[in-house]
């Protein structure tokens, strides 16, 4: 008997149900139970726990393409969600082989017990290349992932909880995602043998908006020299005034921007008015560029992965970038006193805009990175470059 053969005779104690009706079974790890929510796939070959840990993916069962997931093991650094403790919003983990022990010098704990810990069901032993591919040419389709160790299963149900779930558009998952009140932030980028550093303060006030931010975009305008505070997703343009800042930052985050936007747009429309410096990426790329006129839409499969190329008109150059958006701002929408300075190579999509006439600009990727590569993180300094600018114009 093949290994293969071997598998295939083990009892499934985890199941993944398509809304479609179809059933795919595996071995469960984490936590028991169900889950429901939107089906992507991740491309990244490393950083499983800042991935599973990310509020952008609110909302969604995430597979992994890269077959080993769980061997460095997890720890207590690695972890992006603000507060610490906090369900990342996360729905399920798909993944191709069975977890093995870690294998890491930085390893805390096993990523099943991690899991466990943080409610999150997880499956493996499916043909996650097989289900790429059916993500691939129909699209992100919704499913319940479903943990029983005794294998009993209720499919029927399974079946209409997949199939009844309305799916990510017209979601506002922010509001879930952020903070509840405003905070100060001190906290620097890790460095080796020494972790994580603290700074009193910085040049410039920032005000960052957190939709569902990571810890590491924060770290990183601490280190790009801003004094930062972060208010919630619902913050009003008065609050957001009220300190002062030399420049406004809105994060990345889950669910649908036209959603979010209906109480975020108005706020952002009139930072952008004062002329303060802002810088987006992610939901805050997405909605500004409906505070300036543009709209979103629901993509077909979405961009997840730290392996994605765009080109930046304004370099000339590629970067290879850490993406994680199922919506994306349709370029044709923009108004003329907006310029498209960065698209995707893969597909051609917006990635990157900038008003012509104020100190505005996002994009549509993760600058910080975490997981993935750091050809990006010029853009911090571009937007210190612009609070810089502004204030010796003033």
């Amino acid at each position: 008997m093949t290994t293969a053969d071997a598998w295939s005779q083990t009892p499934a104690t985890a199941l993944l149900v398509l809304s479609d009706g179809s059933v795919i079974e595996g071995q469960g790890l984490g936590a028991t139970g169900q889950s429901v929510g939107e089906i992507c796939f991740n491309t990244a070959m490393t950083g499983y726990q800042e991935i599973l840990t990310d509020p952008s993916y609110s909302g969604q069962i995430i597979t992994f393409t890269f077959p080993h997931i769980g061997n460095v093991g997890t720890n207590d650094e690695d972890i992006e969600t603000v507060n610490m403790a906090a369900d990342s919003g996360i729905r399920g983990v798909v993944v191709a082989a069975s977890v093995t022990d870690p294998a890491n010098y930085r390893a805390a704990k096993h990523l099943d017990a991690w899991l466990k810990s943080r409610n999150l069901i997880g499956i493996s032993g499916i043909d996650t290349r097989a289900l790429t591919a059916l993500i691939r040419d129909k699209g992100v389709p919704n499913g319940v992932i479903a943990h029983a160790p005794d294998g009993n299963f209720d499919l029927d149900s399974l079946k209409t909880a997949a199939a009844n779930w309305p799916g990510l558009v017209g979601m506002d998952l922010a509001k879930d995602a952020a903070t509840t009140q405003s905070h100060s932030w001190q906290q620097t980028s890790w460095k080796w043998d020494e972790g994580y550093g603290e700074t009193s303060g910085g040049t410039f006030k920032v005000v960052a908006i957190d939709f569902g931010i990571k810890r590491n975009i924060l770290r990183l305008l601490t280190d790009a020299g801003c004094d930062v505070t972060v208010l919630p997703a619902t913050a009003t343009a008065e609050e957001v005034l009220s300190h002062g800042p030399d420049g406004v930052f809105l994060s990345n985050g889950p669910g649908d921007p036209a959603a979010t936007g209906t109480y975020s747009v108005p706020m952002i429309q009139a930072v952008v008015e004062k002329g303060v410096p802002t810088f987006g990426i992610c939901l805050g790329h997405q909605m500004l560029a409906l505070a300036l006129g543009g709209k979103t839409i629901k993509m077909h499969q979405g961009h997840h992965g730290a392996n994605h190329p765009v080109f930046d008109h304004t370099t000339g150059k590629v970067e290879i970038t850490s993406m994680n958006h199922g919506f994306a701002v349709d370029a044709d929408s923009l108004p003329d006193t907006v310029e498209q300075t960065h698209v995707s190579l893969f597909d051609g999509t917006n990635c990157g805009l900038a008003m012509k006439t104020k100190p505005v600009f996002s994009v549509q990727y993760h600058p910080e990175a975490s997981p993935g590569p750091r050809d990006s993180h010029y853009l911090f300094k571009r937007f210190t470059d612009l609070m810089q600018s502004a204030r010796a114009a003033a």
